[in-house]
């Protein structure tokens, strides 16, 4: 069962590219896909850095985009092609029910957001949903696409691309906190703190500490 808001009606067949880097689900959610008369699938990619060849060779109506992908991540193709191709819509794919996740997957462009396992029904109407212009969102994300949409001030956060978490690790480095330390102050393990910070230089196209420290002070992070 899904939350949508939708508009005019769809196209007749819907092209879709399946991004996914498990071949498994991949290959089960490619079957489900091949049941709906309204869907053609156009092919397939593993990896973030395949997925943006994909599209722009294939030029799909709709990418069904796994959150997590090795290289880059789901979202970070998503922010890719959103400005660049608008006629393409993405529908996010997660195994876990996470605030941030979601909230980055829309900031970034997403249309959509299922939580892997949805029914080939609700998978059909989230298609449909989103080529008609409108937006979907799985049932159990709904509460927080609600708050989404009923908080645009969370916009204006500096690199909204970023979750709340990664933001914190951010704030604390614009300080000049070393990673032990930022352990300490989040309680979380160096090791963890390391896995952040991967995450916000790839995400911001940056290449090291220092340069992190320079934009998060720019965007106003640090005391």
């Amino acid at each position: 069962m899904t939350a949508n808001l939708e508009l005019d009606a769809p196209p007749e067949t819907t092209r879709v590219l399946i991004a996914d880097d498990h071949p498994v689900y991949l290959s089960g959610l490619r079957m489900l896909l091949e049941l709906i008369s309204s869907v053609e699938v156009v092919g397939e990619a593993r990896t973030g850095k395949e997925t943006l060849s994909e599209i722009y060779r294939l030029r799909p109506h709709l990418v069904l985009m796994d959150v997590n992908m090795p290289g880059t991540s789901g979202i970070e193709v998503t922010r890719t092609i959103t400005p660049r191709y608008p006629e393409i819509s993405v529908i996010m794919l997660s195994m876990l029910e996470d605030r941030d996740t979601f909230l980055s997957a829309v900031r970034a462009g997403a249309r959509g957001y299922l939580v892997k396992g949805a029914s080939t029904g609700d998978i059909e109407q989230a298609i449909g949903t989103v080529r008609r212009g409108g937006v979907v969102f799985g049932a159990e994300v709904a509460s927080w696409a609600l708050d989404y949409l009923n908080k645009p001030r969370e916009l204006s956060k500096p690199f909204p691309e970023l979750t709340d978490r990664e933001r914190a690790v951010l704030e604390l480095v614009a300080d000049g906190l070393g990673n032990a330390t930022i352990a300490r102050r989040l309680g979380l393990s160096i090791k963890t703190v390391r896995n952040y910070l991967s995450r916000i230089f790839a995400k911001l196209q940056i290449a090291d500490r220092t340069e992190a420290a320079v934009q998060a002070r720019r965007a106003g992070l640090g005391h």
